[in-house]
């Protein structure tokens, strides 16, 4: 056998319907694709990401990058100049808000700018080992008040649960 003698099998093949040649016979007219609708023009195609008019998932989803840490701790901070103007012996967040100091009810976290030249008690939800050291060294106490709920790892401990 040879290649100039191969040929498919008898019946394998079928002539191509030609459509579109009149309305005389089959395949005129609408050429087989029925009447209006998105079939029947063009490709029969939409373009990519096209939902049927639905709002498109790529506009749908927000534009911003990042994202929000539902288990997020904001607290304001107040440094150790702050404390040493107040000539207060006992800093609490009850005080500082009442001095003015805390713009509204939010925990405290004491840091370490400035210096504190007498003994002050501080208590605060958290505070910085450099500002604990230094209110220490000047013979004061820091006291850590602890947040309404409890923050604790997870138990695949790579995410922050209140629960």
């Amino acid at each position: 056998m040879r290649v100039d003698e191969l040929a498919p099998a008898p019946g394998s093949t079928h002539r191509k319907k030609r459509l579109a040649r009149g309305i005389g016979g089959k395949g005129g007219k609408t050429a087989g694709r029925g009447t209006k609708g998105q079939h029947s023009r063009g490709r029969g195609k939409v373009a990519r990401g096209f939902e049927g008019g639905q709002m498109p998932l790529k506009q749908r989803v927000p534009k911003l990058k990042g994202f929000n840490n539902p288990f997020r701790i904001e607290y304001q901070a107040v440094n150790l100049d702050t404390i040493n103007e107040l000539d207060e012996a006992v800093v609490t967040p009850e005080v500082l808000s009442a001095r003015g100091v805390l713009h509204k009810d939010v925990f405290v976290k004491v840091l370490a700018r400035g210096q504190v030249t007498r003994k002050v008690d501080v208590s605060a939800h958290a505070v910085s080992k450099a500002a604990q050291s230094a209110i220490e060294a000047a013979g004061g106490s820091v006291t850590i008040i602890p947040l309404p709920y409890k923050v604790r790892p997870a138990a695949n401990g790579n995410q922050f649960t209140n629960r």
